[in-house]
């Protein structure tokens, strides 16, 4: 009986935290629903007076460009960047565990964890300077290019290929396969958990950023959402509605993505974690 009532009462209060961390968004939502006068007047109201949802109509056209084309920036961005990170990362993380003894390895990997710990702020003269020289500037190519670099993710994959047992990988080589075969046909399908997870979490953030595309487009053509919101708080100031209907449209996507595949990015970074 006494378990049974300390369950429940972590329950109700893993209830409660919930509800506190989600009430930030619900108050978002209603602010798309509501008119400014109404969300001063009554701020901690948890129900619209009347369901509007006109607002989402009315942001079908962002500071001159259609709302559809900063929603296909963002899924092709996001797209693109997440499919060439996971495979830069992989490779390299691979590449490092099989030889780290190789003559500037070891720094390679103490800078790729260096770099988690380095804001986006800090990028900007040097990554405007680099992909300037590489005549992307203003490209989908440069946005890309800048975006699929991941710390994190090579993180996770350098700790997981670390444990891999070395008997496998030294009797597909006495078997004749290449290091390209014993990475795609042997080790990918062991790293599948890992994998998955690397792929999830470098979608989330990569579909979050703004900073670095703003420094790298040259037109709001290749503006992604996280992009046409910040530009639109600046266009429309105190339009408080259209701020909220915009903001929400953004985060649904990876909120439901999350929501969906929080179990597998929980146990991929416990399984790096613990293996590591």
């Amino acid at each position: 009986m006494a378990d049974r009532l300390v369950t429940v009462a972590m329950y109700a209060v893993a209830s409660l935290v919930s509800i506190l961390f989600l009430y930030p968004y619900w108050w978002m939502c209603l602010g798309a629903l509501r008119t400014p006068r109404q969300v001063l007047g009554d701020p901690l109201r948890l129900w619209p007076e009347v369901w509007d949802f006109s607002i989402f109509w009315d942001i079908g056209r962002i500071g001159g460009v259609d709302f559809w084309v900063y929603a296909w920036n963002s899924a092709l961005i996001t797209t693109a960047a997440t499919l060439l990170g996971v495979a830069v990362t992989a490779m390299g993380a691979y590449a490092l565990a099989r030889k780290p003894d190789l003559p500037g390895f070891r720094w390679l990997r103490f800078g790729f964890l260096i770099t988690i710990m380095y804001p986006y702020m800090l990028l900007v003269i040097p990554v405007y300077v680099v992909v300037f020289k590489l005549g992307l500037l203003g490209s989908y190519a440069g946005i890309i290019l800048f975006l699929a670099l991941g710390p994190i993710q090579f993180f996770l994959f350098d700790q997981f290929f670390r444990t891999l047992p070395r008997e496998v990988i030294e009797a597909a080589i006495c078997d004749g396969a290449s290091e390209v075969q014993i990475l795609v046909r042997i080790i990918l399908p062991m790293a599948m958990p890992v994998a998955a997870t690397v792929t999830l979490i470098t979608f989330l953030i990569t579909w979050s950023q703004w900073f670095p595309i703003l420094v790298i487009s040259r037109s709001p053509d290749t503006f992604t959402l996280p992009v046409a919101l910040l530009s639109m708080n600046g266009e429309l100031g105190s339009n408080v509605r259209g701020i909220m209907a915009l903001a929400v449209v953004t985060t649904l996507p990876v909120a439901v993505l999350f929501i969906l595949a929080q179990r597998r990015v929980m146990a991929g970074i416990a399984t790096g974690a613990v293996k590591g």
